[in-house]
């Protein structure tokens, strides 16, 4: 093979590896957590583009059902119908509206898997992956981002989520900061939009620390 030839395979080849990095750049979360939280088993980063399934077979030993579309163990941990507990995922704090083999994370996302009791069977929304889902959407979904309020945790939690201190406007992720005593919740409207509600005393301590919410379902420490 001449030098010629065996340069330009070289570069092709570098060409090529450019083209896959660019196709899958970026990292997502994956949470493996018990209780509604109360318990963190694992936190791993996985690359962007996987399968909510796929990502999680990368970090943990997973057995499915349902030709791969139900979760039915992580690490030895088994949904039982008799006991009524089961894995439940959410992304980005949104739980998850189709089979967990059809989500497919994007950059930043939180892809997250928790062991519970049911009944209650649905959970829309949790509030343990701030500042998501205002940074980073659902399904690539990414809206405008309001926080109601006044003062300086207003602002500093404005800057958090990406969005503006203001009123609340139709199909917008909403924080809303109240006067006295609320725990700090999300619920999701009817539009897909979500509204976290947080009284003033918890916004400032959110706004100095945002991991404050880390895992939780609602409710900070």
């Amino acid at each position: 093979m001449s030098h010629r030839v065996a340069a330009l395979l070289l570069g092709l080849l570098l060409l090529a590896g450019c083209g896959e990095e660019r196709g899958g750049h970026g990292t997502a979360q994956v949470w493996v957590t018990r209780d509604r939280g109360t318990h963190v088993l694992l936190v791993k980063s996985v690359p962007a583009g996987l399968t909510l399934v796929q990502a999680l077979d990368r970090v943990a030993h997973v057995k499915t059902r349902y030709g791969g579309r139900f979760v039915q163990s992580i690490d030895g941990v088994e949904g039982s119908l008799a006991h009524e507990r089961d894995w439940f995922w959410f992304v980005n704090g949104i739980e998850g509206d189709r089979s967990a083999a059809e989500y497919r994370l994007r950059p930043g996302d939180v892809g997250w898997w928790d062991y519970r009791r049911w009944p209650p069977l649905s959970q829309p929304v949790v509030v343990g992956a701030f500042p998501e889902p205002f940074v980073h959407g659902f399904d690539g979904k990414v809206r405008a981002a309001v926080v109601v309020g006044h003062g300086a945790a207003a602002r500093a939690l404005a800057r958090i989520v990406h969005g503006r201190v203001g009123r609340a406007v139709d199909g917008a992720n909403v924080l809303q900061i109240v006067d006295g005593e609320a725990p700090f919740h999300g619920a999701r409207r009817a539009d897909g939009s979500v509204r976290f509600v947080i009284d003033g005393r918890d916004a400032a301590r959110l706004a100095q620390t945002p991991k404050l919410a880390r895992f939780r379902f609602e409710v900070l420490p």
